[in-house]
């Protein structure tokens, strides 16, 4: 490995996946050696580049100086024709090399590392590079460019908690849209439901759920499909919870895992959340969509969707009186790194506190969930706010029946 060139890599790799000197440092290193030796000043040793390339997740090659600079133009031709293990490290890593002399290069790539960082549950970034995205798209003043930018920053602002920024930037999606009569206006119709929805304006989410059911029924690919997603979500928050898995299970059917492993995937987690969130839950039905996708998730499943499986596992087990189980689960769910959306986030949190008032801790699951109640309506996200108020007001209401299932000899997880 020689220097600068490692360090030049180094930091490159860093950079690219969002961490500071401290948090790749970890606890073997100091930040001030791995400062030098991205600096150049220092020359690695062998257990140090083993160390890095592990907590980064590449290869120690990664770190081997390219005998050229590689153009954004070559490394989008590489990565989007096949599927590298590093792909979001080598768009990173041009896009810092890049000149700027291409702006619709830069958009592409821009628009290709946020998805990825999305995928990895890293939002934080995906919003940064989201960010300036909007800007370029603004920039080259492209009507399609720029709605399919404020839909994805709409996704992505959505996980992150804020819904009012969310609700904005897909209410801007779909006018545009719709002046133009863009075929993005399905996508960004997608988004502005789950934004009103989530704002407690059941019957404007429940208007544009109808509207794009009209829109996509009939049309090739999975746009139909989603929208009867789109459609059963309102219904289940409007407590038509069997109206939900009705439709739910019609876009189940229709889903080929063929056609879209991912959606095949997003779909079965949706319809285990419905069930466990219908009056009263449907353990048995949540457990066999969870069995049916975990083999999936096994395989070819990201960070994201382990963390998306485990909490659900948590609350079946919670539901099902499994209580210790629930709580296991719970305690492996990465608080830290940010994976799980915000909605998710706090279902967990949910989760815990009634644990708290189940396990005899009442007070202080009381408090936990009011202030979570509270976090969700400063975030405008009343839906949930109320969801989690129900939450406490079940779990205090039926104190005698939890402490049954407890002394309850364990059900089978499936």
């Amino acid at each position: 490995m020689e220097q600068p060139q490692f360090g030049q890599r180094l930091r490159a790799l860093r950079l690219g996946r969002g961490l500071s000197q401290a948090a790749l440092a970890g606890n073997y290193i100091s930040t001030g050696y791995l400062s030098r030796l991205e600096s150049g000043a220092r020359q690695p040793t062998p257990r140090v580049v083993a160390y890095l390339a592990e907590r980064l997740g590449v290869e120690e090659s990664a770190f081997l100086a390219q005998a050229r600079p590689t153009s954004l133009a070559i490394v989008l031709a590489s990565v989007t024709s096949g599927t590298p293990r590093d792909s979001a490290d080598r768009v990173a890593e041009a896009l810092r090399l890049d000149d700027g002399r291409a702006p619709e290069l830069r958009w592409q790539a821009l628009w290709l590392l946020a998805g990825l960082r999305s995928d990895e549950g890293a939002h934080e970034t995906a919003y940064a590079l989201l960010t300036e995205l909007l800007a370029l798209a603004e920039e080259l003043d492209v009507p399609e460019l720029l709605v399919r930018t404020c839909t994805r920053m709409s996704r992505c602002l959505r996980v992150l908690g804020d819904n009012v920024q969310a609700h904005e930037y897909a209410q801007r999606a779909v006018t545009l849209s719709t002046e133009l009569a863009l075929p993005d206006r399905t996508a960004a119709l997608h988004v502005l439901i789950s934004t009103e929805a989530e704002a407690g304006r059941l019957g404007e989410a429940r208007r544009h759920a109808d509207l794009l059911c009209a829109l996509t029924e009939g049309t090739p690919g999975t746009a139909y499909v989603e929208a009867l997603w789109a459609s059963a979500t309102v219904s289940m928050r409007q407590g038509d919870h069997r109206a939900s898995q009705e439709v739910l299970e019609r876009a189940l059917r229709l889903l080929d895992s063929h056609e879209d492993l991912k959606l095949w995937m997003r779909l079965r987690f949706a319809a285990a959340s419905l069930y466990l969130q219908s009056t009263p839950a449907q353990a048995a039905a949540a457990r066999a969509r969870l069995d049916e996708v975990a083999p999936v998730v096994e395989m070819i499943g990201s960070e994201l969707h382990h963390q998306e499986l485990l909490s659900l596992r948590a609350h079946l087990a919670f539901e099902e009186g499994r209580f210790a189980e629930a709580r296991e689960l719970a305690g492996r769910i990465d608080d830290s790194g940010g994976r799980l959306s915000f909605r998710d986030q706090l279902r967990i949190e949910v989760l815990r506190g009634r644990l708290r008032i189940v396990e005899g801790d009442t007070e202080a699951g009381i408090e936990h969930l009011q202030r979570l109640a509270q976090s969700a309506t400063a975030a405008h996200n009343l839906e949930l706010a109320a969801e989690t108020w129900c939450s406490l007001a079940e779990t205090l209401s039926a104190p005698a029946r939890l402490r049954e299932m407890t002394t309850r000899p364990p059900a089978s997880a499936g």
